[in-house]
């Protein structure tokens, strides 16, 4: 996002300080500090503070206590449909692009902003279907979504869901999505094909797949909960196409390009040192073509095996050893 439209922005916000859309722009101060943008982060946080003393103060968001909802369950086995991540496990630092980081702040904005939004007919993006490849941050980015509006997060179990008895996985999909009705929650459907794929696509269960598909159909359009739901998948040529049109907004996670891989690499990195001549620009190309979670997890075995050797610095035969193990996994 570039300077003058991030002022424009900024200028716009008011509340109180602890109120979530504050928290979200704190955060990008934040980020424009990492990014070694230092004046543009004091001429933000400028803004802000000065929203503070002279504008209104807007209500602050109130969020529904876990305890407030009880997770339905299976009729047979009384297994729980979705499962609760406490809030400290969330994560949501994350390394995106600016289109793709302008589309997840505007989910946010927006939700923040639904009482707003309703005075002039408007209602916010509930529905999201994030895809992509494996490992470029779907269900990070809906985790981080729940973090930063302090919702609370409940990740569907499709194996609780989906039921050998017919008609059962459609009146479990039924039971989930009432539950959550009148509770402001993030539901995450990981690997939303599971459920969502093609009417056509088996000729063995085609029954009870057309069944859950057209079920889950009638749950999307009808909802208009006080919570958001994602849905997730690698397979987006495998859903059902009028699914699509259920949604409110669906966005697609890519790989890194060579500036985010080398942003993340500087993440991963910053806990420990790094010698002095490595080059992490020229890891970044090499690292091209793979996804966030690959990226990661060299970065990760390298600190591990300058740990484990008692190394004071990561070396550039840590970070090779490490790409070389995984080269194979991405190719």
């Amino acid at each position: 996002m570039n300077q003058a439209l991030l002022t424009r922005l900024f200028k716009s916000i008011t509340g109180e300080k602890d109120a979530p859309l504050m928290k979200i722009a704190y955060s990008i101060i934040e980020d424009e500090k990492r990014k070694g943008h230092t004046k543009l982060a004091v001429k933000l946080n400028s803004i802000l503070e000065d929203n503070l003393l002279k504008k209104p103060v807007t209500p602050s968001l109130k969020v529904a206590k876990e305890k407030d909802y009880r997770i339905p369950v299976d009729r047979r086995y009384k297994l729980p449909l979705a499962t609760h991540v406490e809030h400290n496990l969330l994560r949501h630092e994350m390394v995106l692009s600016p289109e793709v980081e302008s589309k997840i702040l505007r989910i946010e904005k927006e939700y923040l902003a639904r009482e707003r939004l309703a005075h002039h007919g408007l209602k916010p993006r509930k529905k999201i279907l994030f895809y992509g490849s494996s490992g470029c941050g779907k269900s990070m980015g809906a985790e981080r979504i729940a973090w930063r509006l302090g919702l609370p997060y409940y990740k569907v179990r499709f194996d609780s869901i989906i039921s050998s008895y017919l008609g059962e996985s459609a009146s479990n999909l039924q039971s989930l999505f009432e539950s959550i009705e009148d509770y402001p929650c993030v539901l995450l459907l990981d690997e939303f094909d599971i459920i969502g794929k093609k009417r056509s696509a088996s000729s063995n269960d085609v029954g009870e797949i057309h069944r859950i598909v057209n079920i889950l159909l009638g749950l999307l359009e009808e909802y208009d909960g006080e919570g958001i739901i994602i849905a997730t998948t690698n397979l987006e040529g495998s859903l059902d196409n009028a699914l699509f049109r259920r949604f409110d907004d669906f966005i697609e996670l890519p790989k890194p390009n060579e500036n985010e891989i080398f942003e993340l690499l500087k993440i991963c990195f910053s806990a420990l040192k790094i010698e002095s001549d490595i080059n992490l620009i020229e890891y970044s190309k090499k690292m091209l073509g793979m996804s966030y979670a690959i990226v990661v997890k060299i970065a990760n075995d390298a600190a591990k095996k300058a740990v484990i050797n008692l190394n004071d610095e990561i070396s550039s035969e840590d970070i090779n050893s490490a790409l070389k193990e995984n080269l194979a996994i991405n190719r």
